[in-house]
């Protein structure tokens, strides 16, 4: 599955320089995506506060179809990759292409779900009748991306299982450059192109996608000959989707829980007035840029966990798990000096509101000293998922979000403001960690005790039917 130029062996190579060697192409082309998806706050931060609070209000949904999308892929990724582990190619490639088409199916279906749910959805999640029509302008362009976005997005996981990080990568930052070229012209206009404003954000996301669906495809079935240049038939499709929705619709389910969650808190936010929602929004996109390294350790860590699985090299897999963890809290720990001393130069760059701007600089001041324990939580649920065991990682999500992040953060809210509810953040993200951790070492030995308990019998009964 792994053309020459990406060959990697995840069996058997040093596991820090493996893991850097996937992981940084990850970074590089996390971060130029992210910085783009900044840059399109930016521009619809120009059209007013009620045009950027209305942005704000889409993340949870917008990220509930990304979240389906994430899914999918973590199920393609750690199918194929055991298959890979284990050398079986062949069935890897029909996984692969039975994948592609059930992301574009169910993807479609939530997006169609959403769209008929525009009002209801945003009105119970708290938006102002003077911000609907900008959410739905946005919304009804951005839903048939999200359609769109499904077959890159698989389409890099496919190519992330065998080892290859980079190229994926390189797809991600060219989306998200078109995207970044083609907001100004389309939010503002430009010469014949008429302004469209907070639509053009989605329009520019729209053509991005697309562009990234041509590309992938004729990569994936052309050039590395790793799907089926083909539909399959409803009975290859059955089979090969089988595997891929045992992990991957649990995998969804436990990312789609994230926005819900999210979309509980925005609508606690909401009861501070437009502006703290403003704030929020701005606050979750610089989560997603300061956590780059996070995000790219979990893609680019499953892969080696499936293809260690598949092996059944499970002293490997916590090696690289330990790894990750201390290297992500560091790291986590520099990002947090690192906004804090910079919260007033980056409130006064994307709001022009003082109260703006005075949330947005609260927000950095303690939100981001839980990105580390953010991190180990990210990391484990999805190595759980690699491990082929996607309901630990759903109840890890459930226990996450609902158990202990939503109901601290409305504690403090209702007990210290909006301060209140930033610490309870920090508060759930360490209580979460801790299990997760301690929880994931528990698997991994079960896991191991249970393969050599198997060998155990195995050479037993091979050695009395010898003798």
């Amino acid at each position: 599955m792994s053309s020459a130029s990406t060959s990697r062996n995840l069996v058997s190579d040093d596991i820090p320089s493996t893991l850097r060697n996937m992981t940084v192409p990850m970074i590089v082309g996390m971060i130029m995506l992210m910085t783009f998806s900044l840059v399109d706050t930016y521009f619809v931060s120009l059209l007013g506060t009620d045009e950027l609070a209305a942005i704000s209000f889409t993340f949870p949904v917008t990220f509930t179809v990304i979240s389906l999308n994430i899914g999918l892929g973590i199920g393609t990724s750690a199918v194929i990759g055991k298959f890979l582990g284990s050398g079986d190619t062949t069935q890897a490639k029909a996984i692969a292409s039975g994948s592609l088409m059930l992301s574009v199916l169910l993807v479609s279906i939530l997006c169609l779900i959403a769209y008929f749910l525009i009002n209801p959805v945003f009105t119970a999640m708290g938006a102002t009748e003077s911000l609907m029509p900008f959410i739905r302008d946005y919304m009804s362009v951005w839903l048939f991306s999200g359609v769109l976005l499904a077959i890159p997005m698989v389409g890099n996981s496919i190519l992330r299982a065998s080892g290859d990080t980079k190229t994926p990568s390189i797809i991600m930052a060219v989306g998200g450059g078109i995207n970044a070229l083609l907001d100004p012209i389309l939010i503002f206009g430009f010469g014949p192109v008429p302004a469209f404003g907070i639509k053009g954000a989605a329009i520019a996301t729209c053509i991005a996608w697309a562009v990234c669906v041509v590309w992938i495809l004729y990569l994936l079935a052309v050039q590395r000959k790793l799907i089926e240049p083909r539909l399959l038939s409803f009975t290859e499709f059955k089979q090969s989707a089988k595997g891929v929705m045992g992990i991957g619709l649990p995998a969804a389910g436990a990312n789609m829980f994230t926005p819900i969650a999210g979309g509980v808190l925005t609508a606690i936010v909401a009861g501070y007035g437009a502006e703290a929602v403003a704030a929020w929004g701005v606050g979750s996109r610089l989560e997603s840029m300061a956590c780059i390294v996070v995000l790219a350790l979990s893609m680019s860590l499953p892969p080696f966990i499936s293809q260690n699985f598949g092996a059944s090299k499970f002293d490997r897999i916590k090696e690289a798990y330990q790894i990750s963890l201390k290297f992500v809290m560091l790291w986590q720990l520099l990002m947090f000096a690192i906004l804090a001393m910079t919260a007033p130069w980056i409130a006064s760059i994307f709001a022009k509101d003082p109260v703006v701007s005075e949330y947005i600089e609260l927000f950095l001041y303690v939100v981001p000293l839980g990105y580390g324990l953010q991190g180990i939580i990210i990391l484990t649920n999805s190595s759980f998922n690699a491990m082929h065991l996607p309901i630990s990682a759903l109840i890890l999500s459930i226990l996450r979000l609902f158990v202990c992040y939503v109901p601290i953060a409305y504690a403090g809210s209702s007990m210290f403001g909006l301060l209140g509810l930033f610490w309870g953040c920090v508060i759930a993200n360490f209580v979460t960690a801790t299990l997760s951790y301690i929880w994931f070492h528990k698997d991994v030995n079960q896991q191991k005790r249970l393969f050599e308990q198997t060998n155990m019998k195995i050479n037993l009964i091979e050695k009395v039917t010898n003798d």
